[in-house]
């Protein structure tokens, strides 16, 4: 392991710029940059999904999600970097299908909320899809891992059921949508 940060501030960033994993400056602005801050912003709100008293898988598996968008992050940092694998995918899917089994079918839209929990993971899937879109447009610019895409794409399918399945563990009824009329004028 590198160097512990013994200063947290560097100064070196007072121009607008960052350095990337791999020793090059870009724009704190650069795309890569807002692609890997938005994992670590999804990051921080799965962080809030697990400070709630939530079951014990949920937990474990929020934990490991956790341990593996800072890899992505890391990956994302260093261009040319491969940490996600066909493995990550297959694992999050396997865990999808086991937490999908056991939620009643949906019949209808289910809106975000129910408990704090599920709120809290509900947001997590918006930044997830979020963090999604940002790697599809940095791979329009760069080689990106398609297994990373992949991810953040079953990810936040994985979210949408963990939301339903705290809900579910904490009795609270979904909220659904009620089929508002469009209108065009």
């Amino acid at each position: 392991m590198g160097n512990r940060l013994s200063n947290i501030y560097t100064r070196t960033g007072d121009d607008g710029t960052t350095g990337l994993g791999d020793g090059g400056r870009v724009r704190k602005d650069d795309l890569r940059v807002e692609t890997y801050g938005t994992v670590d912003e999804l990051n921080c709100a799965l962080g809030l999904m697990l400070a709630q008293d939530i079951p014990a898988n949920i937990d474990r598996i929020g934990s490991a999600i956790q341990q593996k968008l800072f890899d992505l992050g890391g990956e994302l940092c260093i261009p040319g970097a491969v940490t996600m694998t066909e493995h990550d995918v297959t694992a999050i899917e396997s865990e999808l299908d086991e937490l999908n089994a056991d939620l009643p079918p949906l019949k209808d839209f289910v809106l975000p909320g129910g408990s704090s929990s599920a709120a809290a993971c509900h947001m997590a899937r918006a930044i997830c899809r979020r963090a999604e879109r940002r790697l599809v447009s940095l791979a329009q610019e760069t080689d990106v891992n398609e297994y990373s895409i992949r991810y953040l794409n079953r990810l936040s399918d994985l979210l949408f059921v963990i939301a339903r399945a705290l809900n579910t563990h904490e009795r609270v009824p979904e909220v659904l949508w009620t089929g508002g009329k469009l209108r065009q004028e």
